[in-house]
């Protein structure tokens, strides 16, 4: 995929209303939904509005009654330049605030035509703009010609979408240094016996996962035959079930893996009675079942980076850009904390509000490390400029192994109290901006990082 594409895609998931919804009165009583199977034909069909992706052009779509393939009118869409200030692509949802029944149908259909030839990054159908959206489906790099041409997106499972709101999405950058226009007309909802032969695929790996994970599952697509042509639709999991065969270390189900303990299990799919090619092999990694200790330092006593037991300070990141490692938020035992995984070294920087340790004799960090040899804490001291490499900066690191003080232990929580004055080369302590944890341990839990006395 190109890099424009993966810049176009990843904006997807963004979400900036471009037309106001209408609100209704509570009534307790909830709208049957409608089968109206209209995006677009001689204007929009019922309740549809269209909602622009972030970044995208504002103003790209128009309504055309000069260039149209049928009727009176078509949807007119300027992809901007390399650029343009007005947005750096062409890009949004056609939606609907009372949701359509779509399971009657097998495909979206619509005729496009642009001003020249290009390939348009996305096309699809089951995106609402939300970012929560469970049933997208998409073509990739539709070649559009100066001709009228009718094209054909393959719903994956028609069943899933009997309460939709994405009636259909694209997006579109600058090609070959230039902007284009494109064409849309008579878009809507259809059901054709020329869609045969689905064959349901994902990709084939071997994962190692936490336990407690809920995976994301590779490349999932079906592929038809139109017309008999094969059509690849890349499609979100939500319409495949998952089927463990082990479900003491993994559960399956409709869009859904659960790492729920360690061993091994493969994982299949079926796209309703249809079993998809490829399968996952799952060996999980131990994760915390229980919180970190609760700490019971009085509050006065204590500066806190990280820990629901007091205020924390203000901590410009938890991974540093210049950083080795993949940062998460996660909840252990209903207890917040930050999961490190990948982890080579990362950086947790508090530049902009440097902490003046000087009072305080501990640093604390409650650590959770599935396996490895050696986990690493280093606390920067920016000095009284506030600019790293300023000239007056102090820091120590102090390696953790099994036999060190406290020792590093792996399948449960170690408590590092450690006495500020282990950090011999921290000559000065007034502003404390940096601290950097490394090791071999691959991933590791952080909870309650605080400074106390």
């Amino acid at each position: 995929m190109s890099t424009r594409i993966s810049r176009v895609l990843a904006a997807l998931v963004a979400v900036l209303a471009f037309a106001a919804t209408g609100c209704a009165k509570h009534t307790g009583i909830v709208a049957p939904t409608i089968k109206d199977p209209v995006v677009y034909s001689d204007g929009f069909g019922a309740n549809v509005d269209f909602q622009a992706f972030l970044g995208s052009k504002l103003d790209a779509i128009s309504i055309d009654s000069t260039t149209v393939h049928s009727g009176s009118s078509a949807i007119k869409i300027t992809v901007p330049g390399p650029g343009d200030p007005t947005g750096g692509y062409a890009g949004g949802a056609f939606t609907v605030n009372r949701a359509r029944d779509l399971s009657t149908y097998n495909c979206l259909t619509f005729w496009a035509k642009s001003n020249r030839p290009i390939a348009v990054d996305v096309v699809g159908i089951g995106n609402d703009n939300t970012g929560t959206s469970k049933y997208e489906a998409r073509i990739n790099a539709l070649t559009m010609t100066t001709t009228w041409q009718r094209f054909v997106i393959p719903i994956p499972l028609a069943s899933r979408l009997a309460d939709e709101k994405g009636m259909f999405f694209f997006a579109e950058g600058p090609e070959s240094g230039a902007g284009s226009t494109i064409w849309f007309d008579e878009v809507q909802y259809e059901f054709l016996t020329t869609i045969t032969d689905p064959r349901p695929s994902f990709t084939s790996q071997s994962l190692t996962p936490d336990v407690g994970e809920n995976l994301s599952v590779p490349g999932t697509q079906v592929t038809f035959a139109v017309d008999g042509v094969d059509v690849a639709v890349g499609c979100m999991m939500g319409y495949f079930t998952f089927v463990s065969s082990a479900d003491t270390v993994a559960t399956g189900g409709e869009g859904i893996v659960h790492v729920v303990g360690e061993g091994t299990t493969t994982i299949t799919g079926l796209l309703g009675n249809i079993p998809a090619s490829g399968s996952l092999t799952l060996n999980p990694n131990p994760a915390p079942l229980t919180a970190a200790p609760t700490p019971s330092r009085a509050a006065a006593d204590v500066i806190s980076l990280y820990s629901n037991a007091y205020t924390n300070r203000t901590v410009d990141t938890f991974s540093a850009s210049w950083d080795v490692a993949d940062v998460s938020d996660v909840t252990i035992a209903g207890n917040a904390a930050k999961k490190y995984s990948n982890l080579v070294y990362a950086g947790i920087e508090f530049g902009s509000a440097p902490i003046d340790a000087t009072t305080m004799t501990h640093f604390h960090a409650d650590v959770w490390a599935p396996s490895g040899n050696v986990f690493r804490i280093k606390l920067v001291d920016f000095g009284a400029n506030g600019i790293f490499a300023g000239g007056d900066d102090k820091e120590q690191e102090l390696t953790f192994n099994n036999s060190s003080v406290p020792a590093l232990q792996f399948g449960t929580w170690t408590s590092f109290d450690i006495p500020l004055s282990d950090f011999t080369n921290m000559t000065t302590r007034g502003h404390v901006a940096q601290l950097i944890i490394s090791g071999d341990v691959g991933t590791v839990y952080l909870d309650n990082i605080y400074f106390h006395k």
